[in-house]
């Protein structure tokens, strides 16, 4: 090595080696996944959205990367406590959570939360998205949008609302909703979809926002009235309803999305592999058929853009929440 000193190039040498251990490392750990079976947590309850969806992606990623998927339910305290077992768990990619637009609502609803929602956890890549509609009563005098807030200003905080809880996508929808439209509508929560709903029906409560798979047969029937689509596109199985935007509510935007994250330091290269395999179980069309009866669509992307998507959503929900001034506690 002429013209560098003796110390330089040992200094040299000793970084090579370095960086050739920190390669091996890490083709070591990207080599290792998966050595034993992989548990996909599911913060809720059996039977949820987000369980049906875990179960229908399970055994199709277990066959392609040769060790069983467990879908384990660790239901609680609006899903912190799952969330919390994984915040914990091996950072190897053994252990991975299946999640729900609540995760980065959680931690301004409540006092204090076990997890940071970016912090946390390795973003590993969103799965699906859900739409949602605002829905009425048929004995609701309103077949529009603009009828309908016209009633709400006119009588503010005399028609009510339902939603599945307090803190629920679906509560958070509508209080987004009502800031941006300028409207006084009573919430009422419910411990459950099936209780708001079957209310709304009977028309104990005027409106819902409520997943639109969920609304599409109460409309075929004439039991539901829906006004609007909740997300920035129309909704394709019903593309005759407008959205709010369209109808000059701007900036209420929601839809539901779905997604899988790993403890933080999990090593970028088994986040990737993980990601390669989920997004290839997305694109097989049996697994497209089970969203579509869930009324899912499959939206399959990066690490880096679902990390993106979950720190944006983390402070817009915070803003909400706290305009709102809706706790959970």
């Amino acid at each position: 090595m002429a013209g560098i000193s003796t110390g330089v190039a040992l200094r040299l040498g000793a970084t090579a080696v370095a960086a050739v251990t920190l390669s091996s490392a890490a083709l070591a750990a990207d080599a290792a996944w998966p050595d034993r079976p992989v548990t996909l947590v599911v913060p809720y309850t059996p039977g949820t959205s987000m369980d049906t969806l875990a179960r229908a992606i399970g055994p199709k990623l277990s066959q392609r990367i040769g060790q069983p998927v467990i879908v384990e339910n660790r239901p609680g305290a609006s899903g912190n406590i799952g969330t919390s077992y994984v915040a914990n768990a091996a950072a190897d990619g053994h252990t991975l959570l299946m999640t729900v637009s609540t995760f980065v609502m959680n931690p301004s609803l409540f006092k204090s939360v076990p997890y940071d929602p970016v912090k946390s956890f390795v973003p590993v890549g969103q799965v699906a998205t859900g739409a949602l509609v605002f829905a009425v009563t048929p004995g609701f005098e309103a077949t529009t949008l603009t009828e309908a807030l016209q009633r709400f200003k006119s009588k503010p905080g005399q028609y009510a609302y339902a939603s599945p809880g307090k803190g629920t996508p679906q509560h958070l929808a509508m209080e987004l909703f009502k800031l941006n439209a300028g409207v006084d509508v009573l919430h009422v929560p419910y411990s459950g979809s099936a209780g708001a709903v079957t209310d709304l029906l009977g028309g104990q409560v005027q409106a819902m926002i409520l997943p639109a798979n969920t609304a599409l047969g109460f409309r075929q029937s004439g039991k539901l009235r829906v006004l609007a689509a909740t997300q920035a596109t129309r909704i394709p199985v019903m593309a005759d309803v407008p959205t709010l935007a369209e109808q000059g509510v701007r900036g209420a935007d929601v839809d539901l999305w779905f997604g899988l994250l790993a403890p933080a330091r999990t090593p970028a290269q088994v986040v990737a592999k993980i990601n390669q395999e989920v997004n290839q179980v997305l694109a097989m069309p049996d697994v497209q058929a089970n969203m579509d009866k869930l009324g899912l669509v499959v939206a399959p992307g990066t690490p880096d853009a679902f990390g993106k998507l979950v720190a944006a959503e983390t402070t817009r929900w915070a803003n909400v929440i706290k305009q709102a001034g809706i706790t959970a506690d």
